[in-house]
């Protein structure tokens, strides 16, 4: 028996292979066990908490923690063995590629998993499935850079000249495409301080629609008049923005004139008619009444209210409420509307010599 473990293969002993093969199954059996009973425990603990955090920690590690172990368990067994230079290299070079991929996955995993998490929590009711893939490629290709980049400086191999070469080559990219990186950014900007969302009622410049679409390069919008436009974000983040569908109330603004014929028992009276006719609605915020000036054909009467509604076609229900219920108390009053109006003196000059003649006559 003792020959038998005695026995060199490749420069170990039959029972220093044997020495790594039960240690590697020890420590599988271990990490195992600790899957099945720990992560198991520790998983239902974190379903029953309030936050999600610990959900993706847990589920990650599971994924991807659990592989690094088995291949560092792998890697310490069979660093015990005598190996020869080419073989002690292959073993380093494809440990370090395993487990730097694994922690890649498990770093890009985790941050995608909790920008996941944010994005809905803070917009429950909306999908964002464009925000997310284009958050992730970004976080995807960061990550991989900086662990590329490791992989690269642990094997050997000298970063000065790939980073020379990469910058040379990233500056002539960003000249060429600058307006794509420019509005990939401004996508960034747009999801990230949220000046309108898909369904918002907005207006740039002299151009309104509802948006449809919130691209990485572009957002389409739908206006009034049935075809889509498509705006660069670049040129939505540098212009002002009237964003409707966020509108809290709605101003309204008029004069009415009446005759200067309106007496003035009715004059003194309109204020108080036109406040409680306002008022008489929910969603109306009267701001003022008043007999504000003396026009050249009309007592002006200066009205202010807010409709406190975003909703357009209420808002025009509203008002038009309030249009019919004046004129018709008008009408019942007796108070007439004015309208342009002039007088006209027409002269008699035969007439006015004679009355000349008989202001001088003695």
């Amino acid at each position: 028996m003792n020959d038998i473990l005695d026995r060199i293969y490749f420069n170990n002993t039959v029972q220093e292979y044997l020495i790594v093969l039960g240690f590697i199954l020890l420590g599988s059996l271990l990490i195992t066990v600790f899957r099945k009973s720990v992560l198991t425990r520790l998983r239902r603990w974190t379903e029953s908490t309030h936050t999600r955090f610990d959900n993706f920690v847990v589920n990650s590690f599971s994924r991807f923690g659990i592989p690094i172990l088995h291949f560092i368990v792998i890697y310490a067994g069979i660093s015990y063995l005598n190996l020869s230079p080419k073989a002690e290299r292959i073993l380093t070079v494809a440990t370090t590629v395993a487990i730097t991929f694994m922690v890649i996955r498990l770093i890009t995993s985790t941050l995608i998993l909790l920008v996941r998490s944010y994005i809905k929590r803070r917009y429950p009711d909306k999908p964002h499935v464009n925000e997310i893939g284009a958050i992730g490629l970004i976080i995807n290709l960061v990550i991989w850079g900086i662990g590329l980049g490791f992989l690269f400086d642990n094997m050997g191999y000298d970063l000065t000249a790939i980073i020379a070469g990469l910058g040379i080559g990233g500056i002539a990219v960003a000249l060429a495409a600058q307006n794509i990186l420019g509005d990939l950014f401004n996508y960034f900007v747009i999801f990230l301080d949220r000046p309108f969302e898909v369904g918002d009622s907005i207006a740039v410049g002299d151009k309104n629609g509802t948006i449809e679409h919130i691209g990485v390069k572009t957002t389409r919008l739908r206006s009034l008049t049935g075809e889509q436009l498509i705006i660069s974000n670049s040129d939505l983040t540098s212009s002002r923005i009237h964003n409707y569908k966020r509108q809290q109330r709605r101003r309204v603004e008029f004069t009415l004139g009446v005759a200067y014929e309106t007496s003035i028992d009715n004059l003194k009276a309109i204020p108080d008619l036109l406040k409680k006719i306002i008022t008489a609605h929910e969603l109306v915020e009267l701001d003022r009444a008043h007999f504000a000036s003396y026009g050249e054909s009309a007592l002006n009467f200066a009205v202010v209210y807010n409709v406190l509604t975003s909703d357009f076609a209420k808002h025009m229900d509203i008002k038009q409420a309030i249009n019919l219920s004046i004129f018709q108390e008008f009408q019942e009053r007796g108070i007439e509307f004015a309208y342009p109006t002039r007088k006209l003196f027409v002269v008699n000059p035969q007439l006015e010599e004679e009355k000349a003649a008989q202001r001088y006559s003695p």
